[in-house]
């Protein structure tokens, strides 16, 4: 049975790395995904990826850090399926530094994207979740809103805004059938983490108890989970998938 049949889902950010691995699951658990980000070259070839799989999405641009591109993506939603039962606010960024020698153009790019943009995406989607009274709304976090990290200053703020964000949405918008959930990952596999050195990512594996750095899929298993009706109960709830780095 597919858990998400028939469900419209919007993924930000889903031309790369979680975002796509995300787009991917939903879709072969039966939504049609809507792969909203600003690089048009790898959110095609998501949708090429889907498509090969009997899956169907759409591409639509947008900048979410950018008030009119959003507005134009709900508008065009509420337009081609009149209805929006999953939004996943996966678009993000990384700009780091020491804070002694962060730029305020640095600071201030990760907090519009990161945080700006969650919120309004959020508020746009539950305007149409609103109306038909459901809906699910998930958004990235990470294990370093928890415990911080050296050279995020940005970052960091941008992760712990989002999980207080979702206890505010969860509370003001369970009254309306919307569930508001977040995902907190940790040291993940993916095309931020390309660059890294070996001997880097191999530090970092060896602080996680399961000796080992997660996957794409693995998060994205995390999303479909909470955006099924197997989660029905759950709101208001950041789920950590990290293996066991915060304990």
């Amino acid at each position: 049975m597919l858990r998400l049949k028939d469900r419209v889902a919007v993924i930000t950010g889903a031309g790369r790395g979680i975002g796509r691995a995300t787009a991917i699951k939903f879709a072969a658990e039966g939504a049609q995904v809507v792969i909203a980000d600003y690089d048009e070259t790898s959110a095609l070839e998501t949708q090429e990826i889907i498509e090969k799989e009997s899956g169907s999405a759409v591409f639509h641009f947008v900048n979410v850090a950018e008030y009119e591109t959003v507005q134009e993506l709900f508008r065009y939603i509420k337009e081609k399926f009149n209805r929006l039962d999953i939004l996943v606010n996966n678009a993000g960024i990384l700009r780091d530094a020491t804070l002694k020698k962060m730029e305020l153009d640095q600071f201030d790019d990760v907090i519009q994207v990161n945080l700006r943009g969650v919120y309004l995406c959020t508020q746009l989607a539950a305007k149409v979740m609103r109306e038909q009274g459901s809906g699910v709304i998930l958004s990235a976090s990470s294990v370093v809103a928890h415990y911080g990290n050296f050279g995020q200053t940005n970052y960091v703020a941008s992760k712990a805004g989002v999980i207080g964000m979702t206890r505010v949405w969860a509370r003001e918008l369970a009254k309306d059938g919307i569930r508001v959930n977040a995902v907190a990952p940790g040291f993940i596999q993916t095309d931020m983490t390309a660059g890294i050195p070996d001997k880097v990512l191999q530090m970092m594996a060896d602080k996680v108890p399961m000796k080992r750095m997660g996957t794409a899929e693995e998060i994205a298993n995390a999303y479909c989970f909470l955006a099924s009706d197997e989660a029905s109960y759950i709101n208001g709830t950041v789920l950590n998938v990290d293996g066991g780095v915060v304990i």
